[in-house]
């Protein structure tokens, strides 16, 4: 009990100390949806681009979570193309957003960036990915435990493990498992995994790093690039 209220508890209420003295928008209406200006304009980049962002939710929900979603460009392109899934109507959208837009005000946080071959190798395999996700019609998202927005990104990972990113502790719904108890590689290839639901479990990887979930909460820490992984402020570190 000791360990859970140090390792858990202690992070999450912290952080909901913090959170409560941002200012957020008060609903999604009032909320600035604009570009964060992270992207050049898609005409003056020529060569082919792959990027994986994560954005604070909106409300009370931001003090646990990250909402997270992939953009490409072919190479020569005149735009992006943003995939993520959403909470209502068809939950796999397509630009639904600004390619670099905030999330309810929240700017977003740079997970990935490929370029140029490997991206154009990629991006193929990462709109497959998109159309073979397995819970695309209305109805089948579930905030939590899964399948939601990163349940999706953590399938296109899964399904191009050359990417080689894992997104933040806090994209909660990442390590959900419709089959239930699931072990074997994490979705990089790079370590194991175990997990009941994404309620619980354990990964252990050299790009996932060390990972314990409960309840969709994540503590651990990172190996490739040392930081602390801490339920509610998510990864602090290098």
């Amino acid at each position: 009990m000791l360990l859970f209220l140090i390792v858990f508890l202690i992070p999450v209420a912290s952080h909901a100390a913090w959170w409560y003295w941002q200012p957020n928008a008060a609903d999604w209406r009032r909320a600035d949806w604009t570009s964060a200006k992270l992207l050049p304009a898609a005409a003056i980049e020529p060569e082919a681009t792959v990027h994986v962002f994560a954005a604070r939710v909106g409300h009370w929900r931001g003090i646990f979570a990250h909402h997270s979603w992939i953009v490409v460009k072919e190479r020569g392109a005149s735009a992006y193309t943003r995939f993520d899934v959403v909470g209502w109507g068809n939950p796999v959208r397509v630009n639904h957003r600004e390619a670099d837009g905030r999330w309810f005000g929240n700017v977003p946080e740079p997970v990935a960036e490929i370029r140029g071959e490997a991206a154009e190798q990629m991006i193929p395999r990462i709109r497959t990915a998109v159309q073979s996700y397995g819970y695309a019609r209305p109805g089948s998202y579930l905030a939590w435990p899964g399948p939601n927005s990163n349940s999706f990104v953590q399938h296109v990972l899964s399904e191009v493990p050359e990417l080689r990113q894992a997104l933040p502790p806090t994209a909660i719904g990442k390590d959900w498992r419709e089959t239930g108890l699931f072990s074997g590689l994490t979705p990089s290839r790079t370590g194991f995994q175990a997990s009941l639901y994404g309620l619980a479990g354990i990964s252990i990887g050299w790009v996932e790093g060390v990972e314990v979930n409960l309840l969709g909460l994540v503590a651990g820490f990172d190996l490739r690039s040392p930081a602390l992984k801490l339920p509610g402020w998510g990864r602090i570190g290098v």
